[in-house]
């Protein structure tokens, strides 16, 4: 703050140090930062291992064992590590926010696991008070002190007899807070040592009932060597099924030492989502870091799950996820690539796994191919679309297209593919998630071959015209169902096609549906929009309902001689031909097959009751 002399120059102000409340603060923790308390015996396992890692810098042979003590008291902690002195304590203790490992905090980054100050506090979301003794390995001369603190923000600090504490290290004891016994229960205590610290570099054990625990299991599983491949390959996807939970399709082993990262990527034995990226079980120096971690691997790796080591990557506050930077960005490039290489060499190598995966993962194929033209020339031969020709790989259907046409709807496709195979014409469903993608990028995999949007005129000019002879006895068919679907935006014209199962066929073009969405538009829109919208009407693109000369329900429209039946029959061909397209039906489309069918239901009735009466 600054105060004002009487002339209204500026004075010295007073200073003042900010108030913590301790309870918020917890607070803030267990509801915000950490997604639960169990995260407190990480915190506690991560400060005793950091505390033997910087004392083994100086003293090489110092023991390494930390060991976990639980009994009606709660749970203490202790380590052989560097300890603190009096002057730590306050520092380091006693600051929110202060790490004895920023002092260097880059060599820190790859030495030790913590780095934020606020490790221990997070113990005060299961504890009631915490209690620790320390004696320091750095100054020979410096007293053992127990800090004693409690959940409402105060502290004591005590210097204690050497002579009862004559080792190095650190002690720490937790008191359980009303509520929160349960997480002191030795199987629970044991549980969560083992999924933080399995990997740890130091033995860890919990002793409860004069029963010790072994918690870690020593290195990584993918670190480990075995007699040979089949040996190896076993043992990993067993660590998969304990780790991850799910008997994994395949394993795909990660090694990006020289990115300080190295692990295993399992094969998810069910398709994935593509619109979310995968989540990820990450280790950082031995220590858990998350089992949902995410941004490890490219998002088009939706289909596998890693477990990963690394001693170079951030953590966040939390110690939950990993820091979004430059150094994360270039590992799950360099792990991306390791995927799509395995892929490669499976495609080259294996055909039965990579039949095996493909059966399950052929969209997480085709997402990562769009990334990559050089996959995509190595998959083509295996990835299937849907075609005019049938579920073939792109390589078979091109032998028999150079003109590849693709459409931008799956209700595109089905609309025209029928009568397009008949008529010979290649088209390809680019409907589904990366297919159109993917095929516009033939041209630059295969020589001659030309990828061209599906137009309505390119089928329509495919089919056959009819004799003019022919055509005009439809004239006045044709004449009627034009007024008829006129105000549907709809065009009517004849032609002779296959098969002749379909007697009628609707189409329009990207154009055209703009046209219909823009009427719909005005049909609810206030008198500003309806204005604006109107303007855009001229020259506006029609569908087309093309009548099959070839069907013989279309050839029997000439001998309809009801002008107000005829017009039910053209209404019937039209939502008939609608309903092929699969596409939801507007409004008016509804009204006129209710419509048909009523009026075709009250002529079936009429004529059977008129030869029930000539029958009497």
């Amino acid at each position: 703050m600054v105060n004002r002399t009487p002339n209204g120059s500026a004075a010295v102000g007073t200073s003042y140090s900010f108030q913590v409340d301790l309870r918020g603060i917890v607070d803030l923790l267990s509801h915000h930062l950490y997604s639960s308390p169990r995260v407190y015996l990480r915190e506690l396992l991560q400060n005793a291992v950091d505390a033997i890692t910087a004392r083994s810098q100086s003293d090489p042979l110092a023991p390494t064992s930390i060991r976990l003590v639980v009994d009606e008291t709660g749970l203490r902690i202790s380590d052989p590590g560097v300890g603190l002195t009096e002057a730590d304590v306050h520092r380091f203790l006693a600051t929110i926010g202060c790490s004895s490992k920023r002092d260097d905090i880059e060599g820190a980054r790859r030495e030790f696991l913590g780095q934020f100050g606020i490790g221990l506090l997070a113990c005060f979301t299961v504890a009631e008070t915490i209690r620790v003794v320390t004696r320091s390995a750095m100054d020979s001369s410096a007293l053992p002190v127990e800090w004693l603190a409690a959940a409402d923000g105060t502290y004591t600090l005590r210097a204690l007899d050497p002579r009862e504490h004559p080792e190095p290290g650190t002690t720490v004891w937790l008191t359980p807070r009303a509520g929160t016994e349960s997480w002191f229960a030795p199987n629970r205590v044991i549980d969560l040592a083992r999924e933080f610290g399995s990997f740890l570099p130091y033995a860890v054990t919990v002793e409860s009932d004069g029963v010790v625990a072994p918690v870690t299991e020593g290195i990584p599983v993918w670190r480990r060597n075995y007699p040979t491949a089949g040996e190896r390959r076993t043992a990993l996807l067993d660590y998969g099924v304990r780790a991850l939970g799910f008997a994994p399709l395949d394993v795909i082993e990660l090694d990006a030492r020289a990115a300080g990262v190295s692990g295993v990527a399992y094969v998810l034995p069910q398709p994935g989502n593509p619109a979310e990226s995968s989540a990820h079980r990450v280790y950082l120096k031995g220590m858990l870091l998350g089992d949902a971690v995410r941004g490890v691997l490219p998002d088009w790796a939706f289909f596998v799950r890693c477990v990963i080591d690394t001693d170079t990557l951030r953590p966040t506050a939390s110690r939950e996820g990993l820091y979004e930077d430059e150094r994360l960005a270039i590992v799950r490039e360099a792990l991306g690539d390791q995927v799509r290489d395995w892929l490669t060499e499976i495609a080259a190598a294996q055909p039965q796994r990579l039949a095996a995966f493909l059966s399950v993962h052929a969209l997480g194929v085709k997402a990562m191919a769009s990334h990559s033209p050089d996959l995509l020339r190595i998959m083509l031969p295996h990835l299937i679309f849907d075609t005019t020709d049938g579920r073939v790989p792109l390589t078979e259907f091109t032998r028999n297209h150079r003109t590849v046409r693709v459409t931008s709807t799956v209700e595109e496709f089905r609309q025209v593919a029928p009568t397009a195979a008949a008529q010979g014409i290649g088209i390809v469903n680019g409907g589904y998630t990366y297919d159109r993608d993917l095929v516009a990028l033939l041209p630059r995999l295969l020589h001659g071959i030309e990828v061209v949007d599906l137009d309505a005129d390119a089928i329509t000019a495919a089919l056959d015209p009819v004799d003019p002879a022919e055509e005009l006895a439809f004239t006045p068919v044709l004449g009627l169902a034009r007024t008829v679907l006129d105000p549907l935006s709809c065009d009517v014209i004849l032609r002779a096609f296959h098969p002749v199962s379909v007697p009628a066929l609707y189409l329009d073009g990207r154009a055209a549906r703009n046209e219909r969405t823009r009427t719909e538009t005005v049909e609810d829109a206030d008198e500003l929009w309806t204005e604006i919208l109107g303007a855009l009407e001229a020259a506006a693109p029609r569908a087309r309902l093309v009548l099959n000369y070839h069907s013989p329900i279309v050839r029997r429209l000439t001998r309809i001689e009801d002008p107000g039946f005829l017009k039910t029959a053209v209404e019937s061909l039209y939502g008939q031909a609608l309903l092929m397209t699969h596409r939801p039906l507007r409004a008016a489309d509804t009204a006129l097959l209710n419509r048909a069918f009523g009026e075709f239901l009250g002529w079936a009735t009429q004529h059977a009751a008129g030869r029930g009466e000539g029958t009497e």
